[in-house]
């Protein structure tokens, strides 16, 4: 089905009661003064649906995702907007030393863990609290040795939309043995509209003059790789497809792009990275106070599961930019720590914002 604007509209709620795991689910409307719109359920944690003006003034989607919490539970695909933990990305064989101990995790990515193993934060129905028309708070006890992680870990994400036209991410947590964490939000954005077809048009700049080179198994060599002359250089505005499918060893291993970036020094009031739908006029740009991006071009998605417009998720119709540590950082001693030690606390925001441009 074609997307068309008239179609953008925030599900009903009621798709979205149920019980999962003696736990009742809903879905939460956030609005700001502008009109913009945000819809978040607690199940995962998930963004289920932005709606932002392009720049005919039309409100549009840039979410994919599903009409109803039952379809989140069934899909092939289990990220889907969903808030990611207890550690983003992957850890290499599911294993890591923490304070001279072998901590041992799931294994649900070929031979490695990745974003927190099972069960992880999209699996688990958090409790929601509204606090205001725009902003919801989530709060989840991941118990000590969930998913092998050490420590019982208090979880706070805080969902806020501003008056600029941005989705906020605050994210919080403390525990009561040392661990590791590294959380993220994975919304998987189309800046043309959910369901309207290819990303490979959308432009795209990313502040980072290196990234992560990786193994055949998505696994960080420790190598931090200077952009400059690969297709991996998005320092200046380049359209996401233009060599995507370059002969090249590490676009071959993750099917396109799904790299980490390693982002430029930056104050938390300038963009990391921005994207443009080249359809809409939509520009998205990227805030956080985290030391790497995983840029993600929808490769792996395999057109098994039918989306909110009646479109079915083909690869590279979305994208996602997860604001993060480095992967698989615990194994790897040269990358920014991520461990967190009891009487700290975990304090880190990222936020979206959205304008039109002509």
């Amino acid at each position: 089905m074609p997307y068309t604007a008239h179609q953008a509209k925030i599900p009903p709620a009621s798709a979205f009661q149920s019980t999962i795991n003696g736990k009742k689910t809903d879905l939460y409307t956030l609005k700001n003064k502008n009109g913009m719109e945000a819809a978040i359920t607690n199940y995962g944690g998930r963004v289920v649906s932005i709606l932002v003006p392009d720049k005919n003034g039309n409100r549009v989607d840039v979410v994919e995702g599903f009409g109803s919490v039952a379809a989140y539970e069934k899909s092939t695909e289990p990220y889907y907007g969903a808030l990611i933990g207890r550690f983003a990305n992957r850890i290499a064989k599911g294993k890591f030393i923490l304070d001279g101990a072998e901590n041992t995790l799931v294994i649900n990515n070929g031979i490695n863990t990745l974003h927190g193993g099972k069960p992880g934060f999209e699996s688990v129905v958090w409790d929601a609290e509204q606090l205001d028309p725009a902003t919801l708070e989530l709060t989840y006890l991941s118990a000590d040795m969930e998913g092998g992680f050490p420590g019982n870990l208090l979880t706070k994400v805080t969902y806020s939309l501003t008056d600029d036209n941005g989705l906020e991410v605050s994210y919080e947590a403390t525990t009561d043995k040392t661990t590791v964490v590294n959380l993220t939000s994975h919304p998987f954005f189309n800046l043309n509209g959910a369901g309207s077809g290819t990303i490979l048009n959308h432009t795209v700049q990313i502040f980072a003059d290196a990234y992560t080179p990786v193994d055949s198994t998505l696994i960080p060599t420790g190598e931090l790789a200077a952009v400059n002359a690969t297709p991996f250089d998005f320092t200046e505005p380049a359209v996401i497809g233009e060599r995507i499918d370059e002969d090249n060893q590490q676009l071959k291993d993750g099917k396109g792009y799904d790299h980490n970036y390693v982002l430029r020094e930056h104050p938390e009031s300038s963009p990391i990275a921005i994207a443009i739908g080249d359809k809409t006029g939509i520009e998205m740009s990227v805030f956080t106070g985290e030391p790497g991006m995983q840029f993600y071009s929808g490769n792996f998605m395999q057109s098994k599961n039918t989306m909110r417009y009646g479109n079915t998720d083909d690869p590279r119709t979305a994208f996602a930019m997860e604001t993060q540590h480095f992967p698989d950082s615990p194994n790897q001693p040269s990358f920014p720590s991520t461990v967190l030690k009891p009487g700290e606390v975990y304090q880190t925001t990222s936020a979206y914002k959205f304008q039109a441009v002509k």
